[in-house]
């Protein structure tokens, strides 16, 4: 069966000539997926474009994250990769290497390079020197078992002391008592063939089941890549352009470097570099940090002015008692876009010189709690309802009608926040309505969700305060019935004893 046609809705109209959401198309501009919020969305716009900040105000749930994501979206790739890489004479103190697009090679992993080959389509000398063939009866076998599995013998010649006439799990003993676990042959063989009437060498090594044949070629590939072992990559170059730090932590947001115990010793300790992590500040360089409840973030915010100011900002151990407290990686690039969030009651609690630095930079944009109940309007709360469908994934399309009822929802919690002939935008208690009924919908095998979904979904998402109040009366009268017989108890002991002075218990 074919798909159903996507129709751009711009007015009811649109939307009441079709059957179901699932004709309705959904726009590839994030940022027109954004219901209401009209000057929002021009700011954003101007945001992506200019690298601009922006400081959203507003409740919860009206469409803040979505604006930021948008954003990062319309962003161009990102062009520079960040590195740290050994320093031989101090390693306390990584080089830092900052890479253009043209210079970051296409780098394969180790497991790529070379051709893998059957054990039975090697040279029957080159499988027996590797532990994979039997030298007595041909027979082909994984390296780790050290006797043949069809004649018991030794693999290798001079490895007869192995052979195991009593059945003895030999690997599992060598594993018991510590010891590196024993393997029948070498793990690498070197040859030489002729290639055009030149020597040259070919390499066979061990991989898993099979054997990586490196000719000349992909030995210097090899080379080549075991040189930039000594470095570690900090910010990939393609990477997500949106960075969530929400609730972060220091070491979250700002790096951090790794405790080892050994103090990165040559030999059995780990190196500084390798020890290096970005902060969410680096991994947002050419993106997107949004920071959703800013102020939640406390004394915190003033990394943040700092890493905006300068656009770079060090990686350093955060823990005083650690290793990684002795290593630091200087001018670590942070040119990002910062998108805050918060609630109106906590602009207060945002350091005023961050909000100066983000005005003085960007915008602070109040955002809309509703929007006028309008046949341009109406339709796009019929994209809101097909775009929550398509994320979900789990629940099918809603029937016009159901829309209809969605829209009726709208109006009421409009209302509610004093807001006459509007539709709510409070959009993320509503995509659970949406899913609610969907629930309901997949529960009863029904191809849509209707109406009637719709109208039994409002009962099962009401707020439990809701239900509260509608099953007692009120909140407090709720409480009362809730309490047990022993917390009854001991309030009304503590009412009694309200008057006692407790230095009498002194």
């Amino acid at each position: 069966m074919a798909a159903p046609k996507k129709v751009a809705v711009s007015e009811w109209d649109d939307v009441a000539a079709l059957k179901h959401t699932g004709q309705v198309l959904i726009p590839a501009d994030p940022l027109d997926r954004v219901l209401g919020q009209e000057e929002a969305i021009n700011l954003a716009k101007i945001a992506a474009a200019q690298r601009r900040n922006i400081l959203l105000v507003g409740p919860p749930g009206t469409g803040k994250s979505m604006i930021a994501r948008a954003i990062s979206m319309n962003l161009p790739k990102a062009t520079k990769e960040i590195r740290v890489a050994h320093n031989p004479e101090n390693p306390e103190r990584p080089f830092l290497n900052i890479l253009d697009e043209s210079e970051v090679e296409s780098e394969e992993i180790d497991g790529s390079i070379g051709e893998l080959k059957d054990p039975k389509d090697v040279p029957a000398n080159i499988a027996e020197h590797l532990g994979y063939r039997c030298k007595g009866c041909g027979e082909i076998s994984m390296p780790d078992e050290i006797n043949c599995p069809r004649c018991g013998k030794g693999k290798i010649e001079g490895q007869g002391s192995m052979n195991n006439p009593f059945g003895i799990n030999l690997a599992g003993l060598f594993q018991q008592a510590g010891l590196p676990p024993q393997t029948a042959g070498k793990e690498r063989v070197n040859t030489i063939r002729l290639n055009k009437g030149q020597e040259e060498t070919v390499v066979f090594e061990r991989a898993g089941d099979k054997i990586r044949m490196l000719d000349t070629k992909a030995l210097e590939k090899k080379n080549k890549m075991s040189k930039k072992s000594n470095t570690k990559t900090l910010v990939k170059l393609d990477r997500n352009p949106f960075v969530l730090a929400t609730g972060a932590s220091e070491t979250e947001l700002l790096g951090d470097v790794r405790h080892d115990p050994y103090g990165g010793h040559d030999k059995i300790g780990v190196p500084a570099y390798q020890r290096v992590i970005p902060g969410a500040i680096h991994e947002a360089h050419e993106g997107v940090l949004f920071v959703d409840e800013i102020s939640h973030l406390g004394s915190l915010q003033r990394f943040i002015l700092t890493a905006m100011q300068d656009k770079k900002f060090p990686i350093t151990g955060r823990n005083p008692q650690s290793s990684g407290a002795s290593v630091k990686v200087e001018d670590v690039p942070c040119d990002f876009i910062l998108v805050a969030a918060c609630n109106m009651q906590d602009l207060e609690n945002i350091l005023s010189p961050l909000r100066s630095r983000i005005i003085g930079n960007g915008y602070e944009v109040l955002v809309d709690v509703a929007m006028p109940d309008n046949s341009r309007n109406r339709a796009k709360y019929a994209q809101f309802v097909a775009q929550e469908i398509a994320m979900d994934g789990h629940i099918p399309n809603a029937t016009i009608e159901a829309v209809e009822e969605i829209i009726a929802e709208g109006r009421k919690r409009a209302k509610a926040d004093n807001q006459n002939n509007a539709l709510t935008l409070r959009l993320r208690e509503l995509g659970g309505l949406i899913r609610a009924a969907g629930d309901i919908a997949v529960m009863e095998k029904s191809r849509y969700i209707t109406a009637e979904h719709v109208q039994l979904a409002k009962k099962r998402s009401m707020p439990v305060e809701e239900q509260i109040k509608q099953r007692y009366g009120s909140y407090q009268k709720g409480m009362t019935h809730d309490i047990s017989d022993a917390q009854k108890q001991k309030s009304e002991y503590y009412l009694q004893n309200e008057h006692i002075d407790d230095t009498m218990y002194n």
